[in-house]
């Protein structure tokens, strides 16, 4: 992970399926979840749903707020 990967997560969208358009870092936890259970995409927008996934599962997401504001 790289820091630059934290600001990704506040500013790129999902570009397909049920929450297309939602910013990452909004990705509800279940669907970070089932991401985990069935695999993530390849490429970069894997890594950041996988990114993602780890900070929601261990409750990390109000280190994002600060992101947010910028």
């Amino acid at each position: 992970m790289q820091a630059e990967d934290l600001q990704r997560l506040v500013t790129q969208t999902m570009p397909y399926g049920k929450y297309k358009g939602r910013l990452i870092a909004d990705l509800p936890g279940h669907y970070l979840n089932w991401f985990a259970r069935v695999g993530f995409p390849p490429g970069e927008i894997g890594r950041l749903i996988a990114l993602m996934q780890e900070i929601d599962h261990n409750g990390l997401k109000p280190l994002l707020e600060p992101l947010r504001r910028r």
